[in-house]
């Protein structure tokens, strides 16, 4: 299948996206492997109100990467770290906050949106980038994917919504699973524990992705978004419950000593033991 043509919007630099066919895919090509931080954010907004003035000509999205390392590594560690040195404990909290405030606003909105949101994921679909796809209405993997909650080893929780996302879609064992052991589930096991719709052969989750748009897209747009709304309700109070647990554990030295041993690890695989 031949890939459509990908507009890059004027100050987009790490995502670009494109309306086709009734479908509106966002592709994300930030090495190494879609961390998001601060760029990444601010292109995220830019695509939110974009997504929200195209929402009337559109019925589905389409969010996938064109990383070959994976769909998404998550949170930019480095550079939270970086940016955390020097500063108080109040300071850093702070500035965590409102980073958790914007990156919640993205995703609670894309949560949120009328169309059939669908996240085709590959390979590495770690921490936030796990949360992204799962502010997606279905998960479709490619068979080689793998999804982690990392942040445990940090000394931190998952901050952009996973928890209270993963409940929403999971039994209460495997939320405590992938949380509390902080190890990797692969595409044929999470599709068995309800969290990924459909598993793809290597390589082909994006055309598994595309047909599924299309299946969707011909049904009529208000009652999918009425079904959509009663089938997929969002925790908002327990997504505001995140972002303090978050940063209450954020406060502590300990958390910046994981940092700096991340930061710090020459390994292939920082993000695994």
């Amino acid at each position: 299948m031949t890939a459509p043509r990908i507009h890059v919007p004027d100050k987009a630099k790490t995502l670009s996206w494109e309306l086709k066919d009734g479908t509106i895919e966002l592709a994300l090509h930030h090495p190494p492997c879609n961390e998001i931080g601060m760029v990444m954010l601010a292109d995220l907004e830019q695509f939110v109100a974009a997504l929200r003035a195209a929402e009337g000509n559109a019925r589905a999205l389409i969010v996938y990467s064109r990383q070959d390392a994976g769909f998404s590594a998550g949170a930019d560690l480095r550079e939270l770290y970086a940016a955390s040195l020097g500063l108080t404990p109040a300071e850093r909290v702070a500035g965590a906050r409102a980073f958790l405030e914007r990156i919640h606003a993205v995703l609670n909105a894309m949560d949120a949106s009328p169309l059939t949101t669908i996240a085709a994921v590959h390979g590495v679909t770690f921490g936030g980038g796990f949360e992204l796809a799962l502010a997606c209405d279905l998960i479709i993997a490619d068979k080689m994917t793998r999804f982690c909650f990392p942040e445990l080893r940090l000394g931190l929780v998952p901050g952009f919504g996973g928890i209270p996302r993963l409940r929403r879609d999971a039994g209460n064992a495997v939320v405590r699973d992938l949380l509390l052991t902080g190890r990797s589930f692969n595409a044929t096991k999470a599709m068995a524990a309800g969290i990924v719709s459909q598993v793809a052969a290597e390589g082909e989750a994006l055309a598994v992705a595309r047909a599924t748009a299309a299946q969707a897209n011909k049904f009529d747009p208000t009652t999918s978004a009425a079904a959509k709304r009663f089938l997929k309700p969002i925790p908002r109070e327990e997504l505001r419950r995140e972002i303090d647990l978050f940063c209450e554990l954020f406060e502590r030295t300990a958390v910046m000593e994981g940092l700096r041993k991340f930061v710090e690890n020459t390994g292939t695989h920082p993000y695994l033991p």
